[in-house]
């Protein structure tokens, strides 16, 4: 039989291997700016896509579950319907969403699995010590 080092550096080969297959597997989905994605959202059809960009004024809809996302020019819909949200979404709010882009009733729309915003406590010091 095996001796007992073999044995310790196969399992540990093996589980090493395992970690390794994982990480490559689940690699993250690289993010985009809705500008970015929109000017050929047809190649990313029912892909998984993370955009990031700035949410529209008055365009939460908690009714519909959907708000804008802004970019310089393009906007994109994004339904958050089963998404995990963190706290803090709200208008004007620089926002991370991950999730499939679909083409629903002549629109694109992202069905978001994901949203993060990001922290206004950041962007208010920086504008304190600007000012």
């Amino acid at each position: 039989m095996w001796a007992r080092r073999t044995r310790i550096l196969a399992i540990g080969a093996m589980v090493t291997l395992g970690l390794m297959a994982t990480v490559l597997l689940q690699a993250p989905v690289p993010t985009t700016t809705v500008d970015e994605l929109m000017q050929s959202p047809d190649n990313h059809l029912d892909e998984e896509v993370a955009v990031r960009g700035q949410v529209l004024d008055g365009s939460i809809d908690n009714g519909t579950m959907i708000f804008i996302l802004e970019g310089e020019t393009s906007t994109l819909s994004v339904r958050f319907t089963d998404a995990s949200v963190s706290n803090g979404l709200d208008d004007n709010r620089t926002v991370y969403a991950e999730g499939v882009l679909l083409f629903e009733d002549g629109n694109y729309i992202l069905d978001a699995s994901v949203i993060k915003t990001s922290c206004p406590s950041k962007y208010e010091e920086e504008a304190n010590v600007e000012g």
